[in-house]
Parts: C-alpha cells; sequence; structure tokens
C-alpha cells in the first residue's frame, strides 16, 4: 500500500502538482544570536520536524520589535551562518517595518530589525525579508520537469479561490521534499487551507 500510495504522489508530481505550504512569519538565528537572547551555551529545543528534511520548528519565541508594534514569531532551527527574519508584508506594515522580497538567504541590503528574547537584544542593520513564493524540488523531480535551479515559473494555487502566482522561483537540491511555499498573505489571498495543491505552469 505505501508503494502504490508513493507511485501515485511521484506520478501526480511529475505533472507538475505540487503541495502547498503556507509559511508564517520566523526567524532563523546564528548561534551568537541565540546565545544573545536566550543566553550564553543555548541551544535550541526541536517541537516539531518540519517538511524539508533536517528542520524543525523550536520551543523558542523571539519578538520582532518594530516602530508601532511588536510580535511574536518562531524561531527554526537548526542555526545558520547568519541571522534572518521572514515576515509578510502585512506583518511589516503593521510593526512599522520595511522589508525587501527575497530569496532565503539573500540578506545584503535587507531590511533592518531588532528582537527582543528572555536574556537580551539583538538590534540588526539588515536580516528583515519578505520570503519570496518559492518551490522546493529534489534534482530527479527537476529533470521530470524539464525545469532547472532559480528558473521562474508560474503557479496556479488550486482552491475555491484560484490564484496565479508569478515569478515563483524553483529551488532545486538533492536535500529537498517537493513542497511550495509561500507566505500568509499570499495564502489568505488564494483561500488555502491545510492541504491545498498547485500547479506550475511554465
Amino acid at each position: 500500500m505505501d508503494k502504490l500510495i508513493q507511485a501515485l504522489k511521484d506520478t501526480i508530481m511529475a505533472n507538475g502538482i505540487l503541495q502547498v505550504e503556507t509559511s508564517a512569519r520566523h526567524v532563523h538565528l546564528s548561534q551568537a544570536d541565540l546565545e544573545q537572547l536566550f543566553g550564553k551555551g543555548h541551544t535550541l529545543t526541536p517541537k516539531r520536524a518540519l517538511s524539508q528534511p533536517g528542520q524543525y520548528l523550536s520551543e523558542e519565541k523571539v519578538t520582532v520589535v518594530g516602530p508601532k508594534g511588536e510580535k511574536k514569531v518562531s524561531v527554526l532551527g537548526p542555526v545558520r551562518s547568519r541571522t534572518q527574519v521572514e515576515l509578510s508584508r502585512s506583518d511589516c506594515m503593521s510593526l512599522g517595518m520595511s522589508a525587501p522580497v527575497r530569496l532565503s538567504g539573500e540578506l545584503e541590503n535587507s531590511g533592518a530589525v531588532v528582537l527582543k528574547g528572555p536574556n537580551g537584544v539583538v538590534a540588526l542593520s539588515e536580516g528583515a525579508i519578505v520570503a519570496k513564493a518559492h518551490i522546493h524540488m529534489t534534482p530527479d523531480m527537476a529533470e521530470k520537469l524539464c525545469l532547472k535551479d532559480r528558473q521562474q515559473v508560474k503557479l496556479e494555487v488550486i482552491t475555491d479561490r484560484p490564484l496565479v502566482l508569478q515569478e515563483v522561483i524553483v529551488r532545486v537540491d538533492e536535500a529537498s521534499s517537493c513542497k511550495v511555499h509561500i507566505d500568509t498573505d499570499e495564502s489568505n489571498a488564494a483561500g488555502c487551507e491545510d492541504f491545498t495543491l498547485g500547479r506550475i505552469i511554465k
């Protein structure tokens, strides 16, 4: 039965249909900033595994502090080389912050951000972004779909409020689970629910 289910999943994905996941606001911390916020020697406490291999939601939370307000955000693990805060455009507006639309890891000239934890505060001159919609994909699936890393595609979100997203970026990596990631603004606009599918349009 498991083999049959996997075969059906592979067939569906080979036709460019993937699960769409909504990524709410969150932060990836460097070890230095983690210790500044939570105390020397602190390590993240895994709470739940995420769909991408090796990544997890931690028990820890921090507060993003903006000129107009504050918001609690989840911390995702493991730690990274640089701290990155991912917000929706709506989050930025309510916080009074500015952040560019970027792919994860593209932090040069990104938004300034202040983080508050139980043990201290971290003020960063850059690190806040609005995450660009993207598709995680294995090399094998990319080959089947004739797609390349960083290629831009359109994606039709299949709901009762169908929406076509433009300039969705394909991220090809061996250590990937084939999923689409969009933020809460995009998800709400399309009326996404717990399980939503999307179709790649080249």
